[in-house]
């Protein structure tokens, strides 16, 4: 076999490839014996048919039997002879494929981009301060105390912050909405998130008061449009808290004290920020080294992840029900930027992979079982699926190089951050080996120690 293979950009080639008969004759005789047990001809037992009886009553078929065989075998071992990485499907297209001459074809493909891997050791960056201040700790101590208060009736008229039970149905020309009626139901006012409107409705009425007001839905098949909310007050509740006191505290948690809950309430803030410290640490080490590398991205391939991500967010907006103009008026941004911001995101994660992929290569890290194992579990979890299930799903429709290329990924990550220097906004080096998932540092045990020792390397966090 001949191959050639022409650069057509920096994230694309064009393989050319020449396959003599010999070569093609195995996929031919196999097609012929699997066609000859498929056919009955008189005169020949089923399976014992001659290719050229075959030939005369099927012209082409072993040829076109044995195409799909000779074209995968073939280009796999282009790419191989050519050093090349594909990223998608190739566009194929057969030039020649004669009776008793030789296959040509090409083959079109997005192939892995060369570039040369920057230095990643003693990365420099930084993070803001972890900060957890006596507002954040009031802020978790109220909303304890607010799970342990009691609703008792009230005869005023409904305020902000009190609880109301209400009857509600939405109508468009005069026809119930499908979906949008309820009764009974516990709503506490100035809570958002339910209809636009309502909470503003809801302010000033009375037991058994009576309210219409227009409002737009923000999911169903009458999305945007304009309907009729119709809220009846059938029971107005205030909520009566607690005291903030040493009894409190025995009942809503295991401490004697209202000052040994706070202490622990701020160790658990701590923790949680010590976590999304250590998140925008790994982020800006990632970003520190792109800045010093060029990466040339393949356009399909960014224009898939950007799709997947779009989607993705239309989604998680159906279900908060939300649209994507209340999301960006939220965020505070036109759709412009949303898009330029969306694009900008998605080239750096791309760019990320292809450049976690060359040092996870260079420095030859491999993934065990046990490894891939415990990932596969997690990601089901994440993704709320039962673990056997999902190794099933893995294994069967072969995903099993993706997610090891994952983990390959994520200890590449691991060992540019902890070969970095990660300071805070005070100028203080930001802590991050042996990180625990709870937001804790640990001590790595005897193996690691010894590990570290023999071969000068950090412990794996």
């Amino acid at each position: 076999m001949k191959s050639a293979v022409e650069t057509l950009s920096p994230t694309r080639a064009k393989l050319t490839v020449e396959v003599p008969f010999e070569e093609l004759k195995p996929s031919l005789d196999a097609a012929y014996q699997k066609i000859a047990k498929q056919i009955n001809v008189p005169g020949f037992r089923r399976g014992k048919v001659p290719p050229q009886v075959i030939e005369r009553q099927f012209p082409g078929a072993a040829r076109e039997e044995a195409l799909n065989d000779i074209l995968g075998s073939k280009y796999a071992e282009a790419l191989q002879e050519n050093n090349l990485t594909p990223l998608a499907q190739p566009e194929v297209e057969v030039l020649k494929y004669d009776d008793q001459g030789p296959l040509e074809f090409t083959a079109e493909v997005d192939v892995k981009p060369e570039f040369e891997l920057p230095s990643y050791d003693g990365i420099e960056a930084s993070v803001d301060d972890l900060e957890v201040t006596d507002e954040d700790v009031a802020e978790q101590v109220e909303a304890l105390r607010e799970r342990f208060g009691t609703l008792i009736d009230v005869e005023r008229p409904a305020q902000d912050g009190d609880f109301v039970v209400i009857d509600l149905v939405a109508t468009n020309d005069g026809e119930v909405v499908d979906g949008a009626e309820i009764s009974g139901f516990s709503y506490k006012v100035g809570n958002g998130g339910m209809i636009d409107g309502l909470d503003e409705a809801l302010v000033g009425m009375g037991v058994d008061d009576e309210k219409t007001f227009t409002t737009q839905l923000v999911s169903g098949d009458l999305v945007g449009q304009d309907v009729e909310v119709a809220v009846k007050v059938t029971q107005v509740q205030e909520q009566e808290l607690p005291d903030l006191d040493d009894d409190f505290a025995q009942e809503a948690s295991e401490f004697d004290t209202l000052d040994e809950l706070r202490a622990d309430v701020r160790e658990r803030l701590t923790r949680g920020k010590r976590l999304e410290q250590a998140a925008a640490a790994r982020d800006a080490v990632l970003e520190a080294l792109l800045e010093k590398v060029e990466i040339p991205l393949p356009d399909a391939m960014v224009t898939e992840e950007l799709n997947a991500r779009r989607a993705n967010l239309e989604q998680q907006l159906v279900m908060a029900g939300m649209t994507l103009e209340k999301y960006l008026e939220d965020e505070k941004q036109t759709q412009e930027e949303f898009e330029a911001d969306l694009e900008r995101r998605v080239r750096d994660a791309v760019a990320a992979q292809f450049l976690l992929d060359d040092i996870a290569d260079k420095e030859e890290m491999g993934v065990d079982q046990g490894e891939l194992t415990q990932h596969m579990i997690r990601r089901a979890q994440q993704s709320g699926q039962d673990p056997q299930e999902f190794v099933n799903h893995m294994f069967e429709h072969n995903h099993v190089p993706e997610l090891v290329q994952e983990i390959r990924r994520g200890k590449a990550l691991q060992l540019l951050v902890e070969g970095a220097t990660v300071k805070d906004g005070a100028g203080n080096v930001v802590e991050l080996k042996n990180l625990q998932a709870d937001g804790t540092i640990g001590e790595p045990d005897a193996a690691e120690d010894e590990a570290a020792a023999d071969d000068e390397a950090p412990a794996e966090a």
